[in-house]
């Protein structure tokens, strides 16, 4: 059977690009290799309970915002959506707590209230912000120059933090919500630092009942709009005749004609699936391998006592010590974590689900990545209980007694997201981007061959609005520019 578009990977990137392009009229077909949809937005279920895999919160839904446009046109806004806090983000560090507030007025009102001698570097620190948000579907205007992110992307992040303020301690207070990307000192664009703050400062919003909603509804408006998904399907080969794909052959033996093939795996898992190839040259093939993963997440889902803990409307971060963007060593204990509380979905005012989560380095768990699950053996089992209870005991100081109120607890590992979700060595935030290499590390949705496209967090951001934004991008190489102009809502944005 021949589709217009085939579609290789569930996750939030290929399901977006599925509900723009069948929306549009085409013939799309989405196939999933895991039993479930998702990737990293989808929930597993533990006896009577849900727990998210990566999400946990987003930003800019509000009126006129940055994702509101976007979100309400693929079916999202109508789901259970609950605002966060003004002070959204509690951040405490070396016993210190401080606030980030929603709202870039509010954000600098108060940042500056305790940092007043740095007033005028958080007043240009929050413009920018502002100016990046504002900026982030521009590169789809069919007209005209549009302002180009790609500075920001050439400027490092921790630079630009020691450049712009004179406090270390206020750099670790801005950066200290930033457990959501890879705080690397060598490396972060400060596009991507910018970009996974500004839009939660916009407003910052939870989901009651969790994170496999957005997948599934998506998935519902696939298939309403006359699109298909399919789980349990992996692809085998990507087979190129003159010198396009011609041909989607799946394990299951089944093979499917396109006119154009949208990735949304790893873009080396994508090279490996076109096995012979005239356009693919090696070099491209080289360069996709080379690339670094960022790092991956330890996560660990708490069941607590009935009515033990009453619900916190906002994230909480802890850090054993100053300088939040060294905390990832591996073989050290715990450095700092983010602690995020499920919404209460019965409407009580106590939070049954807390989550716990901090980057853990794939060096930590490397020796058990060629074995497989429920084969690690008690060494595996042991660290992994021992990180679970470094996490608790931090956790302990901004929720006491959190230990004695769980009732039952889940920890997941880089290794359980590589598992689960086929992301290599488990990564979090996709490829590493490089500020000193930003030509080689921002890869382009296009590939060699003219009708195979990438999309997803690999490519240039990762998270919710990010692989969002770049299934925009994706498809407006399909539908162009001035439909996805008018898609996002671009003419209303210019008035």
């Amino acid at each position: 059977m021949k589709y217009d578009v085939l579609i290789i990977g569930a996750g939030l990137g290929g399901l977006v690009c599925g509900h723009i392009l069948s929306r549009a009229g085409l013939r799309v077909k989405v196939l999933e290799q895991g039993a479930q949809i998702g990737g990293c937005i989808q929930s597993y279920r533990r006896g009577t309970h849900d727990y998210d895999t990566g999400f946990h919160y987003v930003g800019g839904l509000g009126e006129g915002q940055s994702l509101h446009h976007v979100f309400s046109q693929l079916g999202l806004l109508s789901l259970p959506w609950q605002r966060m806090d003004t002070d959204f983000e509690h951040i405490r560090i070396g016993g210190r707590d401080f606030h980030l507030s929603q709202g870039f007025d509010c954000f600098v009102r108060d940042l500056s209230a305790e940092f007043p001698k740095e007033k005028e570097g958080i007043c240009r620190y929050a413009d920018l912000l502002r100016d990046t948000v504002g900026q982030q579907f521009s590169l789809l205007r069919p007209q005209g120059e549009a302002a180009s992110p790609f500075d920001l992307f050439e400027r490092n992040a921790w630079a630009y933090l020691n450049e712009t303020f004179h406090d270390p301690l206020l750099i670790d207070v801005l950066s200290g919500a930033s457990l959501k990307m890879e705080l690397r000192k060598e490396t972060l664009p400060l596009f991507t630092f910018c970009h996974g703050n500004g839009n939660y400062i916009e407003s910052s919003w939870r989901l009651k009942a969790g994170g496999g909603q957005i997948a599934q509804t998506l998935a519902e408006g696939i298939r309403r709009q006359g699109g298909e998904v399919t789980c349990r399907t992996a692809v085998e080969e990507l087979v190129e005749r003159d010198g396009k794909i011609a041909l989607v052959r799946c394990a299951d033996g089944e093979a499917y004609e396109a006119t154009t093939v949208i990735s949304s795996i790893h873009p080396a898992q994508t090279c490996a699936l076109v096995k012979n190839s005239q356009r693919m040259k090696t070099a491209y093939r080289h360069r996709m391998a080379r690339l670094e993963n960022t790092f991956g997440m330890l996560t660990v889902s708490l069941l607590l006592k009935p009515e033990t803990l009453p619900y916190f409307n906002h994230n909480r971060y802890v850090y054993r010590r100053p300088n939040v963007w060294d905390i990832c060593r591996p073989g050290e204990p715990v450095g700092g974590l983010m602690i995020s509380a499920r919404v209460p979905e019965d409407g009580s005012r106590y939070v049954c689900q807390v989550d716990l989560l901090t980057p853990i380095a794939w060096e930590e768990c490397a020796r058990w990545a060629e074995t497989s699950v429920g084969h690690r053996g008690e060494d595996y089992v042991a660290w992994k209980n021992r990180k679970a209870d470094e996490c608790i005991a931090l956790a302990e100081e901004a929720v006491p007694g959190l230990r004695d109120i769980t009732e039952r607890r889940y920890i997941s590992t880089p290794l359980t997201y590589r598992d689960y979700t086929l992301t290599p060595q488990g990564t979090a935030y996709g490829l590493r981007k490089d500020a000193g290499d930003a030509l080689s590390t921002l890869l382009s949705v296009r590939t060699p061959v003219p009708n195979l496209l990438l999309t997803g967090q690999n490519l240039m951001l990762h998270g919710v609005c990010g692989v969002t934004m770049t299934a925009l991008f994706t498809c407006a190489e399909i539908l162009g520019k001035p439909w996805m102009w008018r898609y996002v809502g671009g003419e209303e944005k210019l008035k």
